[in-house]
């Protein structure tokens, strides 16, 4: 009898939240099929690890992901969002969901700098699925993340081989 013992896999989120910490770059783009379960996913990792992660939507502006009820006051407008995030001095992920095109000249720019900005402090500006026309205008500042499920490769024993 051949039984099989499934390896623990991490949750695509997991994964993807790997690769912003990891990234070289403060200016990243997440592109992928399912950004809200995504955002799911990061939500329940963020409890879990208690790092800091906020999202930023147009309604609501900045709010913890880790704490619902924590609200950064004054960030409903994208301007003023980026300005706090350049004005802290604390680490922290900062995804910034459904962003409202034409973006202003002034909000542009201020995504540029975080693009171009190699600090020592440790934060990520992270559009969620923007727009083609947004990453035609940050191309050369923006670093992309593709959040497509990466399909298991397993090992397989061919003719006396393993073979991927």
């Amino acid at each position: 009898m051949t039984t099989s013992i499934a390896s623990p896999t991490a949750p695509v989120g997991a994964d993807v939240f790997e690769r912003i910490l990891g990234a070289p770059g403060q200016l990243l783009a997440l592109e992928g099929p399912d950004s809200k379960t995504l955002i799911d996913q990061f939500r329940t990792l963020v409890r879990h690890s208690g790092q800091a992660v906020y999202l930023w939507d147009a309604d609501v502006g900045l709010s913890s992901l880790r704490e619902a009820q924590a609200r950064v006051p004054g960030s409903q407008r994208l301007g003023q969002a980026l300005r706090f995030v350049q004005q802290s001095i604390h680490f922290g992920v900062y995804l910034f969901l459904d962003l409202p095109m034409p973006l202003a000249a002034s909000d542009m720019a201020l995504l540029r700098q975080f693009g171009k900005g190699q600090s020592e402090q440790l934060r990520r500006v992270v559009l969620v699925d923007p727009s083609p026309r947004l990453l035609e205008g940050l191309d050369d500042v923006i670093e992309r993340i593709d959040c497509a499920p990466r399909r298991e490769i397993r090992p397989r024993l061919r003719d006396g081989r393993w073979l991927l």
